[in-house]
Order: C-alpha cells, then structure tokens, then sequence
C-alpha cells in the first residue's frame, strides 16, 4: 500500500498558521483608524480582541469532541470558509451597518475567530500525528513558527499598505487578505490529514487528565503564556505611536514588527535545533526574561530601550505555547485531539483576557484624574500615562507564567515515576 505524501498536509498547516496570525494582528493594526474615523474607545477595540479569542475558546471546546468523531477535513474546510466570510464582513462593516458600523466589526469577529478556534483545534494534532523520525516538540515549534512569520507579514504588509493608500483604505486591506484562507480551501480539500483518535492502545479520557496537577499546570501555563505574547503584540502599535510619540509607519516596523521577527526566528531555530536543548528550562527562562521586558517598555524613558525590549520580548515568549503543547503530547500521547482542544481554549482564555485586562487598565487610568495629577511630573499625558500603566500591569503575566513553568520542573520527574 503506498504511504501517504504528506508534503501537501504540512503546507495547508503551515498556511493555516499564517491564516491564523492575520484573524489575530489585523485588527490591532486597525486600532488607531478605526479609533480615528469612528470614535471608538480603546476599551471598545480591546473588547473585539477578547470576542476574538473568546470566540475561538467557544469553538475549542464545542468542536473538541466532534473532531475525534468526524474527523478534521471537514472542520478544516469550514475553518476556512467562516474565515472569508468574516473578514468580508468586518471589512463590508461601514456598508453594512451605516448607523452602528461597531456591530458589523463584533459580527466579523466572532466568524473569522471560530475560524481560528478551528484552526488551534485542529493544526497542532495533525502535525503531531504526522510520521516523523525528528523531535515531536521542534515539528510543533517549526509549524507555530509560521504562526510568528505570518504575523511579521501580516504587520508588515499592512503597515506599508496603510502608508501608502491612508488610513481610511482599511477595508480594502481586509479583502486582500481573503487570498490566504481561500488557497488553503484547495488544500485542506485534498491533503492527507490522518486520523485525531490514536490507532493503537486506550484512549486517556479528558476527565482523567483534568484531575491530573501537571496538566493543570499546562493550562496554566498556556493561558498565562497567551496572555503574555498577546499583551505585548496586540498593543505594541498603538504603544509606540502613542505613547512613545513615534510615527505609526516607523513604530510598527521597529516595535510590532521586530517583536515578531523574534518570535519566529526562535519558533524556528528551536523547530531545526530544537532535540539540543532542555524544553523546559528555555520556557523558563523566556518568561522571566519577558517579565523584564515588559517592566523595561513601561518604564524605560527611552523610546529605543523600549524598542529593543518589545523585540526581546517576542523572543522571550516565543516557545511557551508551542512548548507546552510538546510538553502536553509527550507526557500524555493517548489524550486525542480533546487534550490539544483544551490547551488551546486555556491559551486563548489567557489571551483574551490579557490585552482586555490592558485596554482596561489604560482606560481606567486615562481617566482617573487623581492618577492624572500624582503623575503629573513625569510630563506624560492622560493617554501616555494609561497605555504605560497598563504595559506595566500586564507584566503580572509573564511573572505567574515563571512560576508555573517552575512548578512543572518540579512535577515532571514524579510524573515520570507513575505518580499522579
């Protein structure tokens, strides 16, 4: 029997990575146009991030079971196809809904979003479950580094067309994005995919793995890991132009865009050199280094230390979600799809609530005159003031995530020893 060629299976993954990392960067670098041309407040736009992964935990969670039963080429083609039609209505969203066009962007959302939620869902298992005689973590690293490289065209790209056709051609941009979900329709129509539920022994029920401490760390550390790649990348653009004082063009290409050339040139070089190092202790290390980043961007006088700490950061959080997923699928290899499902809901939960959690505190504190005063010698305006207090409130992220990741170095070798 001929062995399936899976060269087609990979680049529909790998495409669906960079699919995924536009539904989650182009909103963001709408921020100021849509803020801009119709009013909207920052905790309004933080708000369509936190419908974003919301939605996409809804889908994790409802689907997870389905997809076990089903399959994935079905949930991998209707991925797709709610991809389009979101984005053609968060793009139709002034036509659509003239009176309340913020309707049309929460309606857009939710759609590309379970999208999304599918795309989490499925790509991680079926990379997995792919024969390969390599490292199972440095095939998951290199396949969520398309995540990292999708988000540094998606940025790049849409910052130089923004430039170049001005602001109020957003919409424009939108559409052109459709392409990518539209190409891999073809794919995931005729790849291989393989099957989500393991062939050969018993199948490890998800209510047997919810009770297990090392799991729950997992998606502790997920959720915490989310929370910390989404804070700084979601509200690096609007950071640096508004707080800093930076053109936009100049501060998405120095900040949001060095941030993700980081993020993927790590995912990458550890999905080639992955089997060389100690997964854990690199997780380890990347979110106390990110909790020193964080704290360097708020604080730093300097718009180029803080710069150049935004770009640390995207390296510093690089491997936690991939890293847990590899950590997840080696110690539990019978879980199924189920396992990677809730993983992704718990990182998604994380990386829903942390850049809400910091539009809110800059909202909260622009507008607290009392925060307005007792800092008023630094010279900093109310809206400077709140985007830096709540870069700084969201290193609490990073923070917790060392500490979980510590706690999984110290549950790893009992875990190995049988004791649950």
């Amino acid at each position: 029997m001929k062995k399936p060629n899976y060269a087609k299976t990979i680049l529909a993954c790998y495409l669906g990575n960079i699919t995924q990392a536009a539904v989650v960067n182009l909103t963001p670098l709408l921020f100021i146009p849509l803020r801009e041309q119709f009013g909207l407040s920052f905790e309004q736009l933080g708000l369509l991030i936190m419908i974003n992964f919301v939605t996409q935990v809804a889908m994790d969670i409802l689907c997870a079971g389905l997809v076990d039963r089903y399959g994935y080429r079905i949930f991998g083609l209707s991925a797709q196809v709610v991809v389009i039609l979101g984005m053609l209505c968060f793009a139709c969203s002034p036509v659509l809904f003239p009176a309340a066009p913020y309707i049309g962007f929460v309606i857009g959302t939710i759609l590309f979003s379970a999208g999304g939620g599918l795309f989490e869902l499925l790509l991680s298992p079926i990379i997995n479950g792919i024969p390969t005689n390599g490292n199972k973590s440095a095939a998951l690293s290199l396949m969520h580094g398309f995540y990292a490289w999708g988000q540094v065209g998606t940025v790049i790209l849409t910052t130089i067309a923004l430039a170049l056709f001005g602001r109020t051609s957003w919409p424009y941009i939108m559409l052109a994005w459709t392409i990518l979900p539209v190409c891999n329709l073809f794919l995931f129509a005729t790849a291989p995919l393989g099957s989500p539920v393991p062939e050969t022994g018993e199948k490890q029920p998800l209510r047997k793995l919810l009770r297990i401490p090392f799991y729950l760390l997992c998606l502790a550390t997920i959720a915490l890991g989310g929370a910390s790649e989404l804070c700084m990348s979601q509200w690096s653009s609007a950071y640096f132009e508004r707080a800093i004082g930076m053109p936009k063009l100049l501060g998405d290409m120095l900040g949001m865009t060095l941030f993700s050339i980081t993020f993927g040139l790590a995912r990458t070089l550890h999905g080639v050199y992955g089997s060389r190092f100690d997964l854990k202790k690199l997780m380890l290390l990347g979110m106390g280094l990110a909790t020193v980043c964080y704290l360097s961007v708020a604080l730093s006088p300097s718009s180029g230390l803080a710069i150049a700490a935004s770009a640390l950061c995207g390296l510093a959080v690089s491997l936690t979600w991939p890293g847990t997923l590899a950590v997840a699928a080696e110690t539990f290899p019978m879980a199924g799809a189920s396992m990677f499902a809730i993983l992704a809901a718990s990182g998604d939960i994380g990386a829903s609530f942390g850049p809400w959690f910091t539009s809110v505190v800059t909202d909260r504190t622009a507008a607290s005159a009392w925060m307005t005063q007792a800092f008023a010698i630094t010279g900093l305006s109310a809206e400077q003031l709140g985007l830096r207090m709540g870069i700084l409130a969201s290193a609490i992220f990073p923070l917790l995530g060392f500490l979980c990741v510590l706690g999984m170095r110290r549950l790893a070798p009992k875990l190995q020893q049988g004791i649950r």
